[in-house]
């Protein structure tokens, strides 16, 4: 999982005008590689509960979340897709990771996402 994380994962960056156009060759690219990202995310997941949770929650969200997942979602305008992009994201989290918070907390590997929800 980790050298699929490392090595396979590649969502490359546009500038906004370029991809703000669905039908281009780019966007089209990157929203493929996004998406592949995301799949990726729930599978690696998947392995909560048989993997140790430090490890699965690094490998999620330290480095495919925060290093590849959000910046594609923060270049995103704001709007249908975007929402659709992090209602996804969100859907692939195990939710006994929440159980112990406190109201108004969340996981520290999610601030910067989490904060990109709240605007």
């Amino acid at each position: 999982m980790k050298k699929s994380v490392e090595e396979d994962v590649f969502i490359p960056l546009y500038p906004k005008s370029t991809v703000e156009d669905k039908s281009s060759l780019r966007s089209k690219f990157q929203e493929r590689r996004f998406w592949s990202a995301v799949k990726l995310l729930s599978n690696v997941v998947l392995w909560d509960g048989i993997v140790q949770e430090d490890k699965v929650r690094d490998l999620g969200l330290s480095k495919l979340l925060n290093r590849y997942l959000l910046l594609n979602i923060l270049n995103t305008p704001l709007g249908p897709d975007n929402i659709k992009k992090c209602n996804k994201v969100v859907a692939c989290l195990p939710e006994r990771w929440f159980q112990d918070l406190k109201g108004g907390s969340t996981l520290s590997e999610l601030l910067n996402f989490s904060q990109h929800l709240l605007q």
